[in-house]
């Protein structure tokens, strides 16, 4: 058996003949599986030339988001320099402090209480800022470099810093509402700063960087743009003159308790602004209590019923249309007129009195005949001539148009109480840019904030001797006899109206006044335009004479001797009749 068993197995048993190992799966599927295996080689293959040969700048960019990056080099922005040249708002290079939250909380609780201090935030506000699933927060911007010197010595991991830039405005409140302010990106967000936000802000250049995981710069790549910075922007505003003006409408703001006020000086010869100023103010380096009462520029933005300041105008259009002559007599008496079921009157009763009277007296009686003997469209026409009702051309954010409503739907008592300032809506600076045709002989120019470098060329709107004509009696309501003594200036010969005006309280007019005065000096040849607005005198004085006429005779006097205007009087004393103060409303 032995032996036998040998043989059998010498000579060999196939391999299918074991019925345990017998294989039991059909040929095809083995095929099969020899197939999907090829495939999936064959797919890994040509997968891996893809990605090795085809793909290439598609995984580099890949891993250049992973550790490039794409740094802002920050363009200086332009200085907004006043016309000699002295700066009212530059750039200072300051820092912003931001963290790796995940680093820095890490931190030894005292050092983050004194970066808390240094911060000027509290520990709980910090903590805050710190618990962030972020790789980046800003803790705060435009830090001083005193006080980022400090942090860093405290040696907190994840406290990192970059540069940026913080506007800087050296004349504060006084400059505030024609300069304006930028916010923490340094974008303009008010006047100057925004008006021209494209020209000062320049262009940001950039450059690519390698950095680590904590955000630290290990290797220059390439400068891909470099930085262009803004250009500095010249203003027509002179600082002298401006602090002159603010200076005084404050004075008369704190003693007459009023609620705003305002004031625009302009330059006759080439129609530039050369002071503006609001109350109430602001100052633009530290606006953490900012209203918006006082971010109003109400020069530009606020309008009202200019009152008596009207007038002008209205014996203007008179004279030009050869309806009356500066000595035609126009009765007043008994100083009240009813137009229709309305009846308007003057504070005092004067009688007979003249064109020129009519105006040194400030009568509405006499301006509102006068006013009927025209077409509502040429009324309209002369209004609109001059700016009222029309946007100004400034370049300048939130200046208004004002309201002048169409001639067509005109009844005789709104021409009349239109003839003297009532029943239209007028901005401050519209009244001053529109006596530019008495200073100017006749001619409107256009008014602007930035320096010009020619004198414009005028448009005439009335003739020479009209304008001659009625400036005459602008002097005269400037004088003595006139309702406004108090705007004469010792040493020089100006001339301007008054406007007192009741306000809208609701529907009705109450015992709420704006009073306002307009006018220019040297009479003999005109340098400078003054308009000056009192919003709600509270003080037991509410008369433009009173109030806003001293503003107007205080700032051109200064004001001319800044600018080294020769004296055309060789009057000195100024006699100012205590009846003379009031005008018609």
């Amino acid at each position: 058996m032995r032996t036998a068993s040998r043989t059998a197995a010498g000579k060999g048993v196939q391999f299918s003949a074991s019925p345990v190992l017998a294989v039991k799966l059909p040929v095809w599927r083995s095929r099969v599986v020899l197939f999907v295996l090829f495939a999936a080689f064959a797919a890994l293959v040509i997968r891996a030339l893809w990605l090795q040969g085809l793909s290439t700048e598609f995984l580099q960019k890949q891993g250049a988001v992973r550790y490039a990056r794409t740094l802002e080099l920050p363009a200086t922005r332009g200085k907004i320099i006043d016309r000699n040249g002295q700066v009212l708002a530059s750039s200072m290079p300051v820092r912003a402090v931001w963290a790796i939250p995940e680093d820095v909380s890490e931190a030894p609780p005292e050092k983050l209480r004194s970066l808390a201090r240094l911060l000027d935030m509290s520990e709980a506000d910090l903590r805050k800022k710190l618990d962030s699933d972020r790789t980046f927060v800003y803790l705060k911007r435009q830090v001083e470099q005193e006080t980022v010197d400090k942090i860093l010595k405290l040696g907190i991991a994840g406290i990192e810093t970059r540069k940026e830039y913080k506007r800087y405005y050296p004349d504060g409140d006084v400059m505030a509402h024609i300069v304006g302010f930028t916010n923490v990106e340094d974008v303009g967000q008010e006047g100057m700063e925004l008006a021209y936000q494209k020209n000062l802000a320049g262009t940001t250049g950039s450059r690519k960087v390698i950095k680590d995981r904590l955000g630290r710069v290990v290797e220059d790549l390439q400068s891909t743009r470099p930085p262009h910075d803004g250009k500095d922007l010249p203003l027509s505003v002179d600082r002298k003159i401006q602090h002159i003006a603010f200076t005084h409408l404050k004075e008369a703001v704190d003693k007459h308790k009023a609620k705003a006020a305002g004031i625009v000086v302009l330059d006759v010869k080439t129609g530039e602004v050369l002071a503006l100023a609001n109350l109430p103010t602001y100052n633009p380096n530290d606006r953490s209590g900012l209203t918006g009462a006082q971010l109003r520029n109400r020069v530009l933005t606020d309008t009202f019923e200019p009152g008596s300041i009207m007038k002008p105008f209205t014996i203007a259009l008179g004279l030009e249309n050869k309806l009356v002559t500066p000595t035609t007599n126009i009765q007043t008496a008994p100083g009240r007129i009813t137009i229709g079921k309305a009846t308007i009157g003057d504070a005092h009763p004067h009688g007979m009195l003249t064109v020129s009277q009519v105006l040194e007296k400030s009568s509405n009686v006499g301006t509102a005949k006068i006013a009927l003997q025209m077409q509502p469209q040429t009324m309209w026409e002369m209004f609109t001539a001059v700016g009222f009702g029309q946007q100004p051309k400034l370049g300048f954010p939130g200046a208004v148009a004002g309201r002048v409503r169409p001639y067509k739907s005109w009844k005789p008592i709104e021409q009349a109480t239109m003839s003297y300032g009532h029943g239209i809506s007028t901005s401050l600076i519209q009244m001053a840019h529109s006596y530019m045709i008495f200073a100017r002989d006749g001619e409107m120019i256009p008014i602007t904030f930035q320096k010009a470098g020619d004198h414009p060329i005028g448009q005439r709107v009335i003739s020479e001797k009209t304008a001659r004509d009625v400036r005459a009696m602008l002097e005269l309501a400037a004088g003595p006899t006139g309702t406004a003594p108090q705007a004469q200036v010792p040493g020089y010969r100006v001339a301007g109206k008054t406007g007192t005006a009741h306000k809208l309280v609701g529907r009705q007019y109450g015992n709420k006044y704006v009073a306002s005065f307009v006018g220019f000096a040297p009479v003999s040849n005109p340098r400078i335009i003054v308009a000056v607005m009192v919003d709600e005198p509270s003080n037991g004085q509410h008369y433009g004479g009173q109030v806003a006429a001293p503003v107007f005779s205080s700032v051109v006097a200064n004001a001319l001797r800044a600018m080294n205007v020769a004296p055309d009087s060789s009057v000195t004393d100024i006699i100012i009749p205590a009846e003379s103060v009031k005008e018609s409303l």
